[in-house]
């Protein structure tokens, strides 16, 4: 096998993102229609008379809508994108009204994380569930969402999702052009011998870690290493790919933030920049989801940093603790999958077998095959990253986005 160092390394990991087969453009559809139907959701978030949290939250509502729904078939993704806001609405309530209890969000964070990961017994409709239930969660944590924002939040959702819906379904459908994809087998076992079952185990574990070192890190930004943890925890089935995911996942933030200091701390939240450089993000984190999830993680970094920039609380210091709590979220994962419920290992992925079990969303559906014999990627292995449960969804599937 071999070996890069230096420039030749770096020139490798450029030529497999930007020279990776995309038969059909699937990949290059996926992540511009992801920037219409992102842009479009915005829009109307600002026609409606919302703020900029309330437009921020229309934002990562489509963007969820749009990564992670990985049913086979059109109307399987319709229907899901339908269920979206009754999944997402009550834990964004929740989210909001136990805004000043912290026991009590705490708990009821690692409550969602774990159905949230159990959800994924019902494959990609119960995954793709599980994950805009979580990201609600999330979501409220990162906007600082009050009881009395609730309204404003709640319409954004809806109204963003309808908005990617009519992108998705009725303006560029280019998945009714594709072959039917082969349906996913459900996961075998019972009890905690079904890997859905272990995983929530697990999930919840190492949230559980992430969150009490998280808060001792930063009192404000602790939701991060939760995050960190859960999305390492979409799209794997093992051990060696949770340990290798969580290493990628620390290292495409690293990256991202280097590329912040560059990028969004100069451009300081000024609109028309701010968003020029979110619609690249966005397209980058749906372009490279499918083949790359340290470049996935890369833009989905930068993002962020832009969206803290929009509400002004974006410093070198923020950068930094952004990085803590990401580390802390890998390592409660690392810890949860060796210790909780350890499975027999398996060899670790190598790129063409990573990228047939692909994906978080961002798990947008299925990535791109990464030759057209090759089976397509699951959401969460390639990651959105999102859940294997993508595969056959006809687009990349995202490897996991978020903040």
């Amino acid at each position: 096998m071999p070996v890069f160092t230096g420039d030749r390394w770096g020139r490798e990991v450029l030529k497999r993102v930007f020279t990776a087969p995309d038969p059909g453009r699937v990949r290059l559809r996926f992540a511009s229609r992801a920037v219409l139907g992102i842009g479009l959701a915005v829009a109307v978030c600002g026609l409606a008379g919302h703020s900029l949290v309330g437009a921020v939250t229309g934002g990562l509502a489509a963007l969820l809508a749009l990564f992670t729904v990985t049913d086979t078939t059109v109307r399987g993704q319709a229907v899901t994108t339908a269920l979206l806001p009754a999944a997402g609405l009550p834990v964004l309530a929740a989210a909001a009204l136990l805004h000043d209890q912290p026991l009590a969000r705490d708990l009821t964070f690692l409550a969602v994380t774990g159905a949230g990961v159990y959800a994924r017994r019902w494959g990609p409709r119960g995954h793709s569930l599980g994950v805009f239930a979580f990201m609600m969660f999330f979501v409220a944590q990162f906007l600082h969402a009050t009881p009395g924002r609730l309204p404003e939040l709640a319409a954004a959702v809806v109204l963003s999702v309808l908005g990617a819906a009519a992108v998705r379904f009725g303006l560029w459908c280019y998945e009714r052009r594709l072959p039917p994809a082969a349906v996913p087998a459900p996961p075998g076992g019972r009890g905690l011998a079904r890997i859905t079952t272990r995983q929530a185990v697990q999930a919840t574990a190492g949230a559980g870690f992430a969150l009490l070192v998280g808060q001792s890190v930063s009192g404000e930004r602790w939701y991060w290493a939760v995050g960190a943890t859960w999305w390492i925890f979409v799209n794997t089935t093992s051990r060696g790919e949770t340990l290798v995911r969580g290493f990628r996942r620390v290292l495409g933030t690293v990256t991202g933030i280097g590329l912040g200091l560059l990028v969004a701390v100069p451009v300081h939240g000024a609109g028309a920049p701010t968003a020029a450089l979110a619609a690249v993000c966005v397209f980058g984190i749906f372009y490279t989801a499918a083949v790359s999830y340290t470049w996935m993680m890369l833009w989905v970094t930068l993002l962020a940093e832009l969206l803290y920039g929009l509400l002004g609380v974006l410093t070198p210091g923020l950068l930094a603790v952004r990085v803590a709590e990401t580390g802390v979220g890998a390592l409660g994962a690392w810890l949860a999958v060796l210790f909780v419920l350890p499975s027999p290992p398996t060899p670790s992925p190598t790129p063409g077998s990573s990228a047939r079990c692909a994906a978080s969303t961002p798990a947008p559906p299925k990535p791109p095959p990464a030759s057209p014999a090759t089976p397509p990627p699951t959401p969460a292995r390639a990651s959105p990253n999102w859940n294997s449960s993508s595969a056959g969804s006809g687009s990349p599937s995202p490897r996991s986005p978020t903040r």
